[in-house]
């Protein structure tokens, strides 16, 4: 241990955000596995409560009713789980409201910070439907939107071009918890 360096409270619970295609699941599930700890993915805990996919919720509710069910389901989440790890869905952490509840509930925000195009091609490679990214001129601007929430959050990680997401995994445990 660097004498130098003050510990980190093992206990220590971070909840990842950033704009989507970042790798914020990825990130998580490879982090949890370092640590040997639980982690739980916002998006997933959403779908299961809803019983339908992210997107599908979007095209049928619109967006601001969407934050609504996710800032519930972020809620519901804090007060029964005591998972370590939290995955945000992209724009959870653009609202106050899921700022303040993620603060109350001990996280430490960590934003996964990476260009436009990083995202953009992770984008177009995934099969997952993201109805807010179904366009690049759409989703550039929304980018461009978010940054301005991104950087509120309290540790800012910035993604190289040749990190893999267990690289970023491995990197955030050595930072933050050790």
């Amino acid at each position: 241990m660097n004498p130098t360096r003050s510990p980190v409270k093992k206990d220590i619970r971070i909840a990842l955000t950033g704009f989507m295609g970042v790798g914020k699941s990825s990130v998580s599930r490879h982090l949890a596995h370092i640590l040997g700890c639980n982690k739980v993915d916002l998006d997933a805990v959403i779908e299961s409560s809803e019983g339908r996919r992210i997107a599908e919720i979007i095209d049928a509710v619109g967006e601001e009713q969407f934050r609504e069910i996710e800032t519930r389901n972020l809620r519901r989440l804090l007060e029964e789980s005591d998972a370590r790890i939290l995955s945000l869905g992209g724009g959870t952490w653009t609202l106050e409201r899921n700022r303040q509840l993620l603060h109350a509930g001990g996280f430490t925000s960590v934003w996964l910070e990476s260009t436009f195009e990083h995202c953009w091609l992770n984008i177009a490679f995934s099969r997952k439907d993201r109805p807010l990214a179904r366009n690049k001129q759409k989703a550039i601007k929304l980018f461009e939107e978010r940054q301005k929430s991104y950087c509120l959050a309290d540790w800012h990680f910035i993604i190289k071009p040749d990190f893999t997401s267990f690289d970023v995994a491995r990197h955030i445990a050595d930072e933050i918890f050790s």
